[in-house]
């Protein structure tokens, strides 16, 4: 009697969910530990802070107008960079999902080639790859190389988000599309893909993140994102701590201000639907 008496008490008993303010408090707890320990930790080392030389590398005060300093202009070059590789590896996963549900045995073949030899290497080898030997043979130019080797490694990850989608629509739609007379492609643009994007947005929203983060490695091939132009302050002032904080938290802004657009857009979604 007792158990159930509990069981029934505990399903009669809503869950509730915590309190925005108890979240932020939390954090701030967090975020404030950890900064006492990394304050300790580089007084230990005879570490110097000087915060104050880093707003002249975000923006500056020239005559009476402010202007960009070389982080904001990095992260213009990273924005440009994740934007048309975000588009172009959309592109390439919804046309490789396509093809690897289509009946065609070589445009199954193509997708399934692609996705393993994508899937499978390191993002850095295929960016050096394309940059060293592609790059030369095609003469396209660094940033070409840094959209190219973006945009076919999330494109890779994002065409199984895509396949998930599509194929978690009930084949019914595709009978009742048959019916009416319209054709694979009038099926995919508007029945199929309205209803798997509003499902699959969240899984889009986290590959666009990791996209935004992963760009970060065209600095490697001296394209001058935010990452670089991180990387030759450093060079010039030795200011390793506060530079990669300042960078690490433009990443972190970036990111979070991305999520917090699409989750809005999914609710306006949900409601729409």
């Amino acid at each position: 009697m007792k158990e159930n008496t509990y069981t029934s008490s505990a399903k009669m008993t809503p869950f509730r969910k915590p309190s925005p303010v108890v979240d932020i408090g939390l954090f701030l707890l967090v975020v404030a530990g950890l900064s006492v320990l990394m304050f300790r930790g580089t007084k230990t080392l005879g570490y110097n802070w000087q915060w104050y030389q880093i707003p002249r590398y975000i923006l500056s005060l020239e005559q009476g107008k402010l202007v960009a300093g070389p982080l904001i202009k990095g992260l213009m070059v990273t924005f440009q960079i994740t934007g048309v590789s975000l588009v172009l590896s959309f592109c390439f996963g919804l046309l490789t999902a396509i093809m690897r549900l289509s009946a065609s045995f070589a445009a199954r073949g193509i997708a399934r080639v692609y996705l393993e030899l994508v899937r499978n290497t390191p993002l850095l080898v295929q960016l050096f790859f394309i940059y060293f030997v592609l790059g030369p043979i095609m003469g396209i130019g660094r940033f070409t190389c840094a959209v190219l080797a973006l945009s076919l490694f999330e494109g890779a990850y994002a065409s199984e988000i895509f396949r998930a989608g599509i194929v978690s629509i009930h084949f019914g739609q595709w009978e009742a599309a048959h019916s009416l007379g319209l054709s694979k492609l009038q099926t995919y643009r508007y029945i199929i893909l309205p209803q798997a994007i509003r499902r699959i947005l969240p899984a889009l929203t986290s590959q666009a993140v990791s996209l935004i983060k992963d760009s970060a490695l065209v600095s490697t091939i001296a394209v001058y994102d935010l990452t670089m132009r991180g990387q030759e302050i450093v060079a010039e002032t030795y200011l390793a701590f506060e530079v990669w904080f300042t960078v690490a938290a433009i990443y972190l802004a970036v990111t979070v201000t991305l999520s917090v657009i699409i989750n809005m857009m999914e609710s306006k979604l949900k409601v729409v639907s």
